[in-house]
């Protein structure tokens, strides 16, 4: 990867209305990887290329590959210590340290009741959030005790995005955007205008709609766009103030101003 050098501007076009949500450009990156997964405060970079996951830092990359399960669906990388990997052809999760090794293998096509996953996010303590396509619904799924702690309602129209953290889910379907405590209760349900995928951030949640990021304030539950320039928006992270957009050949990072 080699930094580019710009210009430290703030972000402020006309084109966006008074209510949008600022933000600093920060730094461009040069980056040539298939699917960037996350950044830390610390300069590590999470990324798959070739269907190998790989966790670089200062000093070293390393990589973890398993062809036998197939292409990796999704990589949950919320909390370093435990990354949930998830093979979605083959139904199963791998949960990797943060050397990459196995700690545990969950294979949900011999849990009983048998379980048809199609998304995968981190939970709290021992479990994972898991869409059951079968029924429709949310569960949080406890790996240990092999046993779901909690169920949502079932939902009436496609899963299209899932993200959480320690204390709450986010569930972003083709009609509404919904938000479940770590108890399964709906908190609140949000018509979805054209949303594509959701991330957490500090109990917040950015959104994409096409080529436009957008702000959902957690307590108000207002949704105010973010400024940005003209990009080409293949992904977006967020880390903590720092949100990351990704065109496939850049790396850029802005500061949230919110």
């Amino acid at each position: 990867m080699k930094k580019l050098t710009i210009i430290f501007s703030l972000v402020s076009l006309s084109v966006f209305a008074q209510d949008s949500i600022p933000t600093i450009n920060q730094s461009n990156i040069l980056l040539e990887v298939e699917t960037i997964i996350g950044l830390d405060n610390f300069g590590t970079t999470y990324y798959e290329t070739n269907n190998i996951f790989y966790k670089k830092t200062a000093d070293k990359t390393i990589n973890y590959s398993n062809v036998q399960l197939g292409k990796i669906t999704s990589i949950d990388v919320f909390n370093p210590l435990k990354l949930i990997t998830f093979f979605k052809d083959f139904n199963t999760v791998i949960i990797l340290d943060n050397r990459l090794a196995e700690i545990l293998r969950i294979d949900f096509n011999t849990v009983q009741p048998y379980k048809n996953v199609s998304f995968v996010s981190l939970g709290n303590d021992n479990t994972i959030w898991i869409f059951n396509q079968d029924n429709q619904q949310l569960e949080l799924y406890d790996y240990k005790a092999k046993s779901v702690r909690a169920t949502t309602m079932p939902v009436v129209s496609n899963v299209l995005s899932l993200t959480s953290n320690y204390n709450y889910a986010w569930l972003l379907t083709e009609n509404y955007i919904y938000k479940y405590s770590y108890f399964g209760s709906l908190i609140f349900k949000i018509k979805n205008k054209g949303y594509t995928k959701i991330l957490e951030r500090n109990d917040d949640i950015i959104l994409q709609k096409k080529n436009s990021l957008y702000f959902l304030n957690d307590k108000t539950q207002e949704i105010s766009p973010i400024a940005l320039p003209n990009l080409l928006i293949n992904q977006f992270l967020v880390t903590g103030e720092t949100l990351y957009i990704y065109d496939s050949k850049i790396l850029h990072e802005f500061q949230l101003k919110k």
